[in-house]
């Protein structure tokens, strides 16, 4: 298990020298694109070298970002997405009881929303930021906090002093100016690391902005302190923001009270404002998989196999059909380098597979588009409730809400 990013003939050379110890013919990656980008490179080497190991990927992700039209999604996603509507519709339940707070929760998907659109579309909250259309519109994050705000007032000029907010982990990335920001930034960091390391903490922040740019000086500037701060952290093994560690959900409430303070010294909002947050991440990555993920993990891996006993490498496993019973799954590999593109990683630029992200003109965003509006003002909470393993096939061993509106058909 590791995020380290292969590049280098002598991380391929040791990594052929630990197979021949261990005698492995074949090897199979099991992760997301980047760890799948590594397949297809190591694939690509040893048989240029003509090492006589084959190595075949299975796509996993909790985002559910590695996809395509022959990868219908990633495992790991399904009961992820099971665990999260399970303990966001407690959360529902709680605040339709107390009826005092309005709970902001952030959820897994740093470069993609497709997480919180499932959970949305699972327990219909007052309000779910999707990123990629925060991206599109091209809104600025007073307009983000604008958009929450409405829903507080509609639902306070109906006395309901309470909600919930989904919010993706990766949505800072996703807002114009703060992305620009983002991106310089991990470029000054990649060539400047020791030198900004060096520097007295106090003086940091003055050193970034004298680095940057005009106007990406301007948006950091303008930053809160901590969130500027949490931008300038460590990077991932791949040259990232860890976005995880930016306290979005709790920028927004906070931006939210101060937008209300300047309604109510308006006259134009009279309702009660206290905040609950929340981060959910590894609650539900690691819980016992859904009966359909345990027939998917099972399905990949046996695929995978057939891959390597027919003598192929660079090919990741696939099934197709999976909103059928998995009687009716079709089988296949697929070559990785076809999923490819080139993208900017440590400032340079590099083959990597292309990050699936929710698409504004998709079944799943479109049902969620339509029903949004009344969820923002009535309260329309649905509560799933813990993943079933046994019972009914409808109960049991539904696919997710993403992947039915996605194929147009369900299994049962």
């Amino acid at each position: 298990s590791g995020r380290t990013k292969l590049e280098t003939k002598e991380q391929f050379d040791k990594g052929l020298e630990i197979l021949r110890e261990l005698d492995i013919k074949a090897l199979v990656i099991i992760g997301g694109d980047d760890s799948n980008t590594n397949a297809a490179i190591l694939a690509e080497y040893y048989k240029a070298i003509g090492a006589g190991v084959q190595v075949i990927g299975v796509p996993k992700t909790i985002d559910g970002d590695l996809k395509n039209d022959v990868i219908e999604t990633s495992f790991g996603f399904d009961t992820a997405t099971k665990v999260y509507s399970e303990v966001v519709g407690n959360i529902q339940r709680d605040c339709n009881s107390a009826k005092k707070y309005w709970h902001f929760i952030k959820l897994m998907g740093r470069s993609a929303s497709h997480i919180a659109l499932e959970c949305a579309l699972q327990c219909q909250p007052n309000v779910c930021i999707v990123s990629e259309e925060v991206e599109a519109k091209n809104m600025t994050l007073a307009q983000v906090v604008d958009d929450i705000a409405e829903s507080v007032v509609a639902r306070a000029n109906d006395g309901n002093n309470y909600g919930v907010v989904l919010v993706p982990e990766g949505l800072i990335e996703f807002i114009p100016a703060v992305k620009a920001l983002i991106a310089e930034l991990n470029d000054l960091l990649a060539v400047k690391a020791d030198e900004f390391a060096a520097i007295d903490p106090e003086k940091q922040r003055e050193w970034v902005v004298a680095q940057l740019g005009e106007e990406n000086a301007k948006t950091y500037a303008s930053l809160p302190a901590g969130v500027a701060r949490q931008l300038t952290l460590d990077r991932d093994p791949h040259g990232n923001v860890q976005v995880s560690l930016i306290e979005t959900e709790k920028l927004l409430s906070e931006m939210v009270g101060k937008r209300l303070e300047q309604l109510a010294a308006e006259g134009k909002y009279k309702g009660k404002y206290a905040t609950m947050h929340h981060f959910f991440g590894y609650e539900g990555r690691c819980a016992d998989p859904s009966n359909f993920d345990a027939n998917y993990c099972y399905a990949l891996g046996y695929t995978a196999a057939c891959l390597i006993a027919a003598g192929k490498t660079g090919y990741m496993s696939s099934l197709r059909n999976l909103t059928f019973a998995p009687v009716n799954w079709v089988a296949g590999g697929i070559p990785i380098t076809m999923m490819m593109n080139m993208e900017r990683r440590h400032g340079e630029m590099k083959p990597v597979i292309r990050k699936a992200l929710v698409e504004l003109d998709g079944a799943p965003f479109l049902k969620f588009a339509k029903e949004r509006d009344q969820w923002k003002r009535e309260t329309c909470y649905v509560y799933p409730g813990p993943i079933q393993y046994f019972g009914p096939v409808e109960v049991c061993d539904q696919p997710s809400l993403t992947l039915v509106y996605e194929q147009k058909r369900r299994k049962y």
